[in-house]
């Protein structure tokens, strides 16, 4: 899951903790130990060393840039030595250039300033996280999350809460923020308990975090590094890789993946609480029904927005409409090609609308200070950005990525471990990465350059390979203290559980991580097995 924000690290005790001793932010005393629990247990002995192991990992920025540095070495190393890398299919025999060479030299001075404005995700993300930005602001993201939570029925509210979940990627890492203590709020009035709601609905939020039927910056910076890590090879010139290479798949995942978490949170989660009881001094819950202004206001938007998409596909289906493609094609066409501008000025239109109607936002100074304020917590990501553009431009001008990928698909089927098994196996890799690397944004810039080339040579797409990383970067991100929300969670669940520990919260998100790889990986496996396309025009294999 991309973490864009600074947040408490794991070694401070989370906002909002209710514990007034000495303790450490996991609840034990500064020995290790609790009165209750006077050894560490298995779960936090594990905890422990996974937080070690991750808190020895550097900076993202530090970790490129001597990603980078190792580069330019092994570049320079392969180059003297004359090394060359055949690709197979291709008659084309792409030889090393090392960095640290007079025509290296030259590359970097010619190219720096453009890797970065030329590198895919840094317009698409940003252009897509002003105006997400501005709906967040404006209030219809929150108006809209409560309109659908409470009006549920209390016994389909776990499904309402996990199927609205699997598409809050849209909201970014706000909705780990603002989605848990909302759906407390909303199952305690529905008279259940509060903590299934605040744990059911960060762990949809985060396990789930890459799927839904919403499109948002996750998507633009997914699929912005894939484009640049296929583009390695010849046969990436020739691929149409665009917003919704993955929609067909994350779409059906998320309805899938929804009533598996609503399942767990009515079934497993909520019953083992047992009867809720308020503890003392706990907030009493929030009045959730809309004022007449969030009323007309969702109204308007739903109008305007329903108008809009009407008029996109009216210029795109009919026969000789302006935004087919070639030959009258349906695809690939300019829809698909443009999906940024469309979406774009979808959320535009949205918020606007919303922010006129129900009054929060009354003037364009007011909207142009509230995107303003949201690129603001951006400024991390582009640091780190530049430096991951570097990287990746330098794998591609070098050569070496070519040389890895081969390497790489060589020694896959050597070993015989090739079809859906490599991507199964991928799957896990990137899951086991995500417990220490939480920046989806870092962790793919590292692996696609080197697994979306290897597996084009082994015949699948790059299309697949994002679908299988969004597997592994979503499933396991809430088992791991290096998730600095996992934090702020804990915090939230004090207010009903004064003694909670972070072992026991992250022995209830476990219950979540462990079905929502396996079942997802189903559902990649039936795409896989039935040839399904993963989004328009996006096939499982390269032909």
């Amino acid at each position: 899951m991309s973490s864009l924000h600074s947040l408490p690290t794991p070694d401070r005790q989370a906002a909002g903790s209710q514990t007034q001793d000495n303790r450490a932010p996991d609840g034990k005393s500064p020995d290790g130990k609790t009165p209750q629990d006077p050894r560490p247990t298995g779960l936090d002995r594990l905890l422990s060393l996974i937080e070690r192991a991750g808190n020895a990992l550097p900076n993202p920025v530090v970790l490129f840039a001597a990603l980078f540095a190792l580069l330019a070495v092994v570049s320079t190393a392969l180059d003297l030595a004359d090394v060359s890398a055949a690709v197979p299919g291709s008659a084309e025999t792409k030889h090393i250039t090392g960095l640290l060479t007079g025509e290296g030299l030259r590359w970097l001075l010619e190219n720096l300033v453009l890797n970065f404005a030329t590198f895919p995700p840094i317009g698409t993300v940003l252009t897509l996280f002003m105006v997400v930005g501005l709906a967040e602001k404006t209030g219809l993201l929150n108006t809209l999350m409560r309109a659908t939570l409470a009006r549920a029925p209390k016994a389909v509210l776990p499904y309402a809460l996990a199927l609205f979940a699997c598409q809050a990627h849209v909201m970014t890492d706000v909705a780990a923020l603002v989605f848990p203590p909302l759906a407390a709020m909303v199952f305690k009035s529905a008279g259940r308990h509060p903590v299934a709601g605040l744990i059911g609905a960060f762990a949809c939020v985060s396990a789930g975090y890459a799927a839904g039927f919403t499109v948002g910056s996750l998507d633009a910076t997914y699929v912005g590094i894939t484009q640049q890590a296929a583009s390695a090879l010849p046969a990436g010139d020739g691929l149409h890789i665009h917003l919704l290479i993955n929609y067909f798949f994350t779409a059906s995942s998320s309805i899938v993946l929804g009533l598996l978490g609503g399942f767990l949170i009515s079934r497993v989660i909520e019953p083992r609480l047992g009867p809720y009881q308020a503890a003392e001094g706990e907030p009493e819950p929030e009045d959730l029904t809309l004022t007449r202004d969030q009323r007309r206001g969702l109204l308007y938007t739903g109008l305007v927005v329903a108008a809009y998409l009407a008029a996109v596909l009216a210029l795109w289906l009919p026969s000789g409409a302006p935004l087919r493609g070639e030959g009258g094609a349906l695809l690939p066409s300019p829809v698909l090609t443009g999906m940024v501008p469309i979406v774009f000025f979808g959320f535009l239109l949205a918020a606007v609308t919303y922010a006129m109607a129900a009054r929060t936002l009354t003037t364009a100074e007011e909207m142009i200070t509230a995107v303003s304020d949201s690129l603001k917590t951006m400024s991390g990501y582009l640091v780190m950005m530049f430096v991951a553009a570097q990287v990746i431009a330098l794998f591609n001008w070098s050569n070496v990525g070519i040389l890895l990928a081969v390497k790489a698909a060589a020694a896959l089927n050597s070993i015989g471990l090739t079809g859906f098994w490599v991507i199964a196996a991928f799957v896990l890799l990137t899951a086991c990465l995500n417990l220490f690397i939480v920046s989806g944004s870092a962790l793919w810039s590292l692996a696609g350059p080197i697994f979306v080339p290897a597996f084009m040579l082994l015949g699948m797409s790059p299309a697949l390979s994002q679908a299988a990383f969004r597997i592994g970067d979503s499933a396991t991100g809430i088992l791991t203290p290096m998730n600095p929300y996992l934090f702020l969670i804990l915090g939230m669940l004090r207010q009903y559980e004064p003694e909670a520990r972070l072992g026991t919260l992250i022995a209830r998100l476990a219950v979540f991580a462990v079905p929502f790889l396996v079942v997802w990986l189903a559902i990649l496996g039936v795409f896989y097995g039935f040839g399904l396309p993963l989004g328009p025009g996006a096939h499982i294999g390269m032909k």
